[in-house]
């Protein structure tokens, strides 16, 4: 990374990573489809890494995708670049959707389709209670940790379990500007530094 400052992500990277907690991508990494992504790390273990690219929304809504769901005025989200032909699904609604899979405080993935169907059919959840994703992001656990030395990512918890604040346009920037001020500094680097 070209850091102008004088500090390096691994000297501001307190944390590990870890299920629930975000990876947010250094400032001037031009991977195409991470590039000023933050990832909600599902999974993490020796076995590898697992999330969802949380601020890359796609043009299209759910009912566009499927023909046999019902009305529900919900966006999709680019996951990742992993079996971008499926659909996956974050939620608050764990206590009534089996099969959930917990990540952090009141946050679940994936559970019952089925069930998830009808509880939107009758009204029992809404587009601010979940967010679908086409793909996912992966990593095996090596891959992520070599990644992470080479500084193209920064750790964070999760600062808040509320679905519908995660769909945020500008959550890669807000989300180190609530990180203190030298993060801050950083959400303010160019994406082009050569526009400088």
């Amino acid at each position: 990374m070209n850091n102008p400052l004088d500090y390096t992500i691994t000297q501001l990277n307190k944390l590990k990573p870890k299920k629930g907690r975000l990876l947010i991508a250094e400032p001037f990494m031009d991977d195409p489809y991470f590039k000023r992504s933050v990832v909600l790390l599902t999974e993490h273990c020796e076995e590898g890494s697992f999330g969802f690219m949380l601020n890359k929304p796609l043009e299209l809504k759910i009912n566009d995708t499927m023909e046999d769901f019902p009305p529900f005025d919900a966006p999709i989200f680019m996951g990742g670049p992993v079996q971008s032909d499926s659909l996956f699904y974050i939620h608050t609604q764990g206590k009534f959707i089996e099969g959930s899979m917990k990540i952090c405080d009141n946050i679940y993935w994936s559970g019952n389709f089925e069930q998830l169907k009808q509880l939107i059919k009758d009204q029992q959840i809404f587009p601010h209670e979940i967010k679908f994703f086409i793909g996912y992001s992966g990593w095996d656990y090596q891959q992520l940790m070599n990644e992470i030395e080479e500084e193209s990512w920064i750790i964070s918890d999760i600062n808040s379990n509320n679905i519908s604040k995660l769909n945020d346009v500008d959550l890669w920037k807000n989300t180190l500007q609530k990180m203190g001020s030298k993060f801050s500094l950083l959400s303010n680097f160019p994406e082009d530094p050569s526009l400088n």
